[in-house]
């Protein structure tokens, strides 16, 4: 396969982004890596916005003091925390939604992907919105800025503490889940402390809590103030000094350095590659843009090897096909279904690990729904999937009918469904207009597919409708997206 300047091109947007948007496709076989990327980063230095979508009955009900008094004491009826609870379930749909939107619609491409990475690197479970929308910000503010700050403010996160249990962790009766997850997925990796060393960071995070406002709180007389010995260091340590202490550690860089590879550049890690992108990053202070600078520069980022070599996660490619393929869809929440069948839904990523991703996105059923998608959203098909029945993996989601299923935390989805989705081909269509007939397949090949196609041209015209030159593109385009090799990226 030569890889072309389109294709580097293609590749960049896929990895720092979701994809190229269907009016962008004229400049990429033209267009410099240099100055795309150099667009790609303009385009996502701006701090984003709080995404809020919290209704204002459960804003009212948090804000209010005596309704806020009433919680802390635990006096809300059984009626009103399960109120409470549904109201919460329907705000996180609705940021789910929000947030994939930003992916298909911003410019800030790059900010967004990367915090579709640290989404689910800091993964966090949690049915209370405000927690939720809490982290979210943490994460997108940070994305492309200094780990260490991204560290500190999602240790000191009311989600995170709620999810690993740290508002238990007291003096004399410390809870290690905290501490053990933050040096074994967040910081270190596993295999680079000890037992001891988790257990002398839990106390050192004892008192650490969040109120129900979602504000971080230290509760001094939880604290265990005696000395701690973590990683060869001695002191009265507290929270703080084990985040500064494992942030010194060069293992961190390493860790963190390697898991971006993985994410951005190939599954199938270069050793030597990797030891110099976390010695740089260790250097930079741990700089995030950096790091991503090294990566995307790189000539070897650009080899054939490392290009088409991804598989898409389920929300990389929805939201790759709604740039490429601009869309008003009427049914929004089909999307979630969408999601959950596929094994990504965000905000419930199957446990603090995150998602697998890699080879664990696909198996028979799934690749078979995953080629449908294309002819479900283009001729509005309706689709009868459930999510496997898997609590280590699937998140607890269970069958409870026919026609639908509950997804744990999320309540009770329809299946059946269908997408109800308006495509606006124009910009699309514009891309192909000079192009002549007889090569508008190779050509629209080369755009949507990042390896070479497996299905001869011949076998693509048996369900290409030839009727006119519109019908021709549109028709190819969706077929070629429902090909095995567009799951690659």
């Amino acid at each position: 396969m030569v890889v072309t300047n389109q294709l580097k091109n293609q590749h960049l947007t896929w990895r720092a982004g979701f994809g190229p948007r269907a009016d962008e496709l004229n400049q990429l076989a033209s267009q410099s890596q240099k100055n795309l990327l150099k667009t790609l980063f303009k385009n996502s230095s701006k701090s984003p916005q709080y995404i809020d979508v919290a209704n204002n009955e459960l804003k009212g009900l948090m804000m209010g003091a005596n309704e806020m008094d009433k919680l802390k004491k635990g006096d809300l009826s059984a009626d009103q925390k399960k109120q409470l609870r549904k109201d919460s379930q329907r705000d996180i749909k609705s940021l789910n939604l929000a947030w994939l939107n930003e992916m298909v619609q911003s410019d800030a491409q790059l900010r967004e992907k990367m915090s579709l990475f640290w989404h689910g690197h800091f993964a966090s479970r949690n049915v209370n919105i405000f927690y939720q929308q809490l982290l979210l910000d943490s994460i997108r503010k940070n994305a492309l800025g200094n780990f260490a700050d991204l560290l500190r403010e999602v240790s000191k996160s009311a989600a995170m503490i709620n999810f690993l249990n740290n508002n238990q962790n007291k003096k004399d009766h410390p809870n290690e889940n905290f501490a053990r997850e933050v040096m074994e997925l967040f910081t270190m990796g596993r295999g680079n402390y000890s037992e001891d060393d988790v257990k002398e960071a839990a106390r050192s995070f004892t008192g650490w809590g969040a109120d129900l406002q979602g504000e971080f709180v230290f509760r001094q007389k939880q604290h265990d103030n005696g000395d701690k010995t973590l990683l060869g260091k001695t002191g009265n340590f507290d929270g703080d000094d084990v985040l500064n202490i494992l942030l010194q550690q060069k293992e961190t860089a390493h860790f963190i350095s390697k898991k971006i590879y993985r994410f951005l550049v190939n599954d199938d890690v270069d050793e030597q590659k990797a030891a110099w992108l976390g010695n740089r990053f260790y250097q930079s202070n741990y700089d995030i843009k950096s790091l991503l600078e090294d990566i995307f520069s790189s000539e070897w980022f650009y080899a054939e090897k490392n290009v088409g070599a991804r598989i898409k996660s389920p929300v990389e490619l929805i939201v790759g096909i709604r740039r490429m393929l601009p869309m008003k869809i009427d049914n929004e929440e089909s999307q979630l279904t969408v999601q959950a069948v596929l094994g990504q839904l965000l905000f419930y990523p199957p446990n603090v690990a995150g998602w697998p991703g890699g080879t664990n996105w696909i198996d028979s059923s799934s690749l078979m729904f995953r080629l449908r998608i294309p002819q479900i959203i283009y001729a509005a098909d309706e689709f009868e999937m459930k999510p496997k029945d898997d609590d280590d993996v699937m998140m607890g989601r269970k069958e409870i009918n026919e026609n639908a299923f509950k997804i744990k935390g999320l309540g009770k989805v329809k299946g059946g469904q269908m997408i109800r989705a308006e495509i606006f081909w124009n910009d699309y269509l514009k891309e192909f207009e000079s192009v002549p007939k007889e090569n508008l397949i190779t050509e629209l090949g080369k755009t949507i597919l990042q390896t070479p196609s497996g299905i001869s041209d011949e076998t693509l015209k048996k369900y290409i409708d030839a009727s006119g030159r519109e019908y021709f593109i549109k028709t190819a385009t969706i077929q070629l997206m429902s090909t095995p090799e567009y799951q690659l990226c």
